[in-house]
């Protein structure tokens, strides 16, 4: 679901490792597909495409990437921008989350938990029964998500809190990027814009990165770092082609 989501906002940009590409051609022949534009100096994900006419770059991280034409409906387009980045930043918790456990693991710090592999901590007993603890979650999910459906649909909405009522978000703020106390140390003045591209670059990496674990979870039954080390200590066996791999997955 999440890379279906990714696509109208332009996931795979040229702009991982490199400087913007950009664009250079400044008119589109009358034969073209209509709907479709190219805007001169405009960061694209690849140089020389012919850019939807209906990505203009406004959105954050967006380089007219969309093949699917996801993003012509503009109400769907703002649901899919608003999934990518709560999809992203989830991810982004969880590559933190995982690699944490996995050093403490490694220096035999953290307790039982973190010497549980990520991909069993479901198995692992904490202080309530797992049933419990989904139910809990599944009802802070559902009033957090209900408030964020509500400021989608009437923006500002919801900037005051329904149970501390000393917090107050400013007005104006926009869906997605609520600042205020979520903003303490006050990072956003100034170049809040900046922030939101690298933050989207970041959480599509990270949800990439998230992918990646629970497919080497899945075939090598090892965690992030162990991989790691078992590709250096071997690189031309240990890796997506390797042997190692294709014993692990009964091949």
């Amino acid at each position: 679901m999440a890379l279906a989501q990714l696509s109208s906002t332009g996931v795979f940009s040229a702009r991982f490792s490199a400087a913007p590409l950009r664009s250079t051609r400044q008119t589109v022949s009358a034969s073209r597909t209509a709907g479709v534009v190219v805007r001169a100096e405009r960061a694209s994900w690849l140089p020389g495409a012919e850019l939807p006419s209906y990505l203009t770059g406004e959105l954050p991280g967006d380089f007219g990437f969309d093949p699917l034409r996801l993003g012509e409906n503009k109400e769907a387009l703002q649901w899919y921008q608003q999934a990518e980045l709560q999809n992203g930043r989830w991810a982004m918790l969880a590559a933190a989350g995982i690699l944490f456990e996995d050093v403490l693991g490694h220096l035999g710090l953290g307790g039982p938990a973190a010497r549980t592999p990520w991909y069993d901590a479901g198995k692992f007993e904490y202080f309530a029964p797992a049933s419990t603890l989904t139910i809990i979650e599944f009802f802070l999910f559902a009033w957090v998500e209900f408030r964020r459906y509500q400021d989608m649909k009437a923006p500002g909405s919801t900037n005051q809190d329904p149970i501390f009522s000393q917090y107050k978000l400013p007005d104006g703020n926009e869906p997605g990027y609520p600042g205020g106390i979520f903003d303490p140390l006050g990072y956003s003045k100034g170049n809040m814009e900046v922030l939101k591209t690298k933050e989207i670059k970041n959480a599509r990496l990270a949800m990439l990165g998230v992918l990646g674990f629970f497919v080497q979870a899945q075939t090598t039954h090892k965690t992030p770092l162990d991989n790691l080390s078992s590709h250096l200590a071997n690189p031309w066996t240990n890796n997506v082609f390797g042997i190692e791999h294709a014993r692990l997955i009964g091949q």
